[in-house]
């Protein structure tokens, strides 16, 4: 939410309704309808709709891409930048994005990422050629994950 300064994020989908509102200064998340007050968001229940308390939003990101320990200079990893699952081609019948010896460049599709039945194609953002694949087909992923191991060039 820092990231894109968004202060108000609601979802409403077969029953569940989700709503996540940003602190302002003074820590107390926003009231419904208001903005800036001090007061705390007290959630209500409705006799159909569950209550979803608020979630305070997550640390500054890290870049999905990342240099890797200084004893491996030149080599870095493409990491998720999500949470989902892993998927190294568009369909099972499909070739890997990206496979050993693949070269890369900044807009190069290295897999796609599935997250709440959204299929996330990721892009590789750097340069090189993929050293290894960490991860497997079909296996869950986490923010921050590595996906590949990269030399750099």
């Amino acid at each position: 939410m820092k990231r894109s300064e968004l202060t108000e994020f609601a979802i409403e989908e077969e029953g569940l309704k989700l709503k996540i509102c940003r602190s302002n200064t003074a820590g107390v998340p926003y009231v419904e309808g208001s903005r800036g007050s001090a007061a705390p968001f007290l959630p209500v229940a409705a006799p159909a709709q569950p209550v979803v308390a608020p979630v305070a939003a997550p640390a500054a990101p890290a870049s999905p891409v990342a240099p890797a320990a200084a004893e491996e200079s030149g080599i870095i990893f493409v990491k998720s930048p999500m949470v989902g699952t892993f998927y190294r081609s568009a369909s099972p019948d499909s070739k890997a994005f990206a496979d050993v010896g693949t070269k890369l460049v900044e807009n190069t599709p290295v897999c796609i990422i599935e997250a709440m039945k959204i299929m996330n194609e990721i892009q590789a953002e750097v340069r090189g050629t993929v050293l290894e694949v960490l991860v497997e087909n079909g296996q869950p992923v986490e923010y921050g994950q590595k996906l590949f191991k990269v030399k750099q060039g």
